[in-house]
């Protein structure tokens, strides 16, 4: 005799219906989300795009009005080029003026000359060319050979200087 087992029928618990609109509900929240996600990962994406070609632009064109400016000292030399009859006083007064309009250039956009006649030596801001026997202190500047600039406070390019050292003693 074989006894025949048979399972036994396991009822299945009904779904509250509440349970599966929740469910929907959270699925629909989900989605949301993630174009919520892949909206504000495009958004991100742009502003960075922006932000380099800004950058690149900035780079550019950051000396453009400096540009601007320079170009109204090349217009007044291209003038006094032209000019026939023009005497030494006349290019002078040209020169001058020119000197003046590029000096106001300078202030403008913080540029600044050095010109360290009778300032003690400072490699940060000078280059020695020479040094010369002097009754002046040590490290003295004596001559310019030519101004330096610095930007910004910034040395553009130092001044080239002769300096003093103590004199040779003869034996």
């Amino acid at each position: 005799m074989t006894d025949k087992i048979t399972p036994k029928k396991t009822k299945k618990p009904a779904k509250p219906k509440g349970l599966e609109k929740d469910l929907i509900d959270q699925v629909e929240k989900i989605a949301a989300l993630k174009a919520q996600v892949l909206y504000a990962q495009a958004e991100s994406e742009n502003n960075r795009k922006r932000a380099l070609e800004e950058a690149e632009k900035t780079r550019k064109y950051a000396i453009e009005s400096f540009c601007q400016e320079i170009i109204l000292v090349k217009d007044s030399l291209d003038a006094a080029l032209v000019i026939e009859n023009a005497t030494l006083e006349s290019y002078k007064d040209g020169v001058e003026l020119t000197v003046k309009q590029l000096a106001a250039i300078f202030e403008k956009f913080n540029i600044e000359e050095l010109d360290p006649i009778g300032e003690t030596f400072d490699p940060n801001f000078h280059q020695a060319m020479t040094m010369i026997d002097s009754d002046e202190e040590l490290n003295k500047i004596l001559s310019v050979f030519q101004k330096g600039y610095k930007l910004n406070g910034r040395v553009l390019r130092p001044a080239l200087v002769s300096v003093s050292k103590e004199k040779e003693k003869k034996a």
